[in-house]
């Protein structure tokens, strides 16, 4: 078989690795890394560097789904929501899986290159991240945590990117950001939690216990705090506020999904931060707008 047929045999198994049928990943790591955008900017960020984010934020989530499936190869077989991913099943071997990963990568440096010394050093700590985040389970029950750097990573760059700059509320955002990733990261474990304690993977979900809840609550408030804290900072007015009360009660929503701890409510919970994240943007982008 030709190269190219092998490549058209296999691009139906390339594409649910990289996860570019269920875009919630890339989603939950766009919306916060264009309100970082849209604040450094104060308005509509430069056109180049809004097009080199969202493009970096598609390929870099797609070099996570594949290596964090690389990692968990061996027992993603064992997990109900995981078994039917490509390595799990054959259909891609671990090869492929390192190759794709590359040229994801080296797209993603690519992109970071048309930006500033600054923004290209910081990217070595989200490539780090990206990275290291799909072993941790092996070793800490706080691979959420991990994986919360690892999404709030393009925080940073995206000041350093319109900037050339990291001020103090760009680490506010991305506390924020690691904050909300932790909680509904956190409700994505709980769906896994019987077949990660199992097998012996580490979670949040597993360490939290009976507090679950509580602690993804906790969370939630913790970063809205940092929110209201940049919003102050930044003198951000009405259409922001409303767009985070809105947010607000849809992690109220997201208590109640999870109160009995059912797996598919908990996955619903889990999804649900799309809308938080969209909320915001919008209240931030009417703000600076409509000023």
């Amino acid at each position: 078989m030709s190269s190219v047929a092998f490549i058209q045999q296999q691009f139906p198994h390339y594409i649910k690795l990289m996860r570019v049928d269920r875009p919630i990943g890339t989603y939950l790591l766009l919306w916060p890394t264009l309100w970082a955008l849209w604040i450094a900017a104060e308005g509509i960020p430069d056109w180049d560097v809004l097009v080199i984010f969202i493009l970096g934020v598609y390929s870099m989530r797609a070099a996570g789904c594949v290596i964090n499936d690389f990692a968990d190869r061996k027992i993603d077989g064992h997990v109900e929501r995981t078994k039917e991913r490509p390595l799990a099943t054959g259909d891609v071997t671990a090869k492929e899986a390192i190759g794709l990963f590359i040229v994801l990568g080296l797209i993603s440096f690519g992109l970071v290159l048309m930006t500033n010394p600054l923004t290209i050093l910081l990217s070595l700590g989200g490539i780090l991240l990206a990275f290291m985040y799909p072993f941790m389970k092996r070793y800490t029950h706080l691979p959420q945590v991990v994986l919360g750097a690892a999404f709030s990573w393009a925080i940073p760059m995206a000041y350093a990117a319109q900037t050339n700059s990291v001020p103090v509320e760009a680490w506010l955002l991305f506390s924020a950001k690691l904050l909300w990733t932790v909680a509904y990261d956190t409700q994505y474990a709980m769906v896994d939690r019987n077949d990660d304690v199992k097998i012996g993977v580490k979670s949040t979900a597993i360490l939290f216990g009976e507090l679950d809840r509580h602690i993804i609550a906790l969370l939630q408030i913790l970063a809205v705090i940092a929110l209201l804290i940049v919003a102050a900072h930044k003198g951000l007015g009405i259409w922001f506020y409303l767009g985070l009360a809105a947010a607000c009660g849809l992690f109220i929503y997201q208590t109640k999904l999870i109160f009995h701890r059912e797996r598919e409510a908990c996955f619903k919970a889990f999804l649900n931060n799309h809308w938080v994240g969209v909320l915001i943007l919008l209240g931030i982008i009417l703000d600076y707008a409509l000023k």
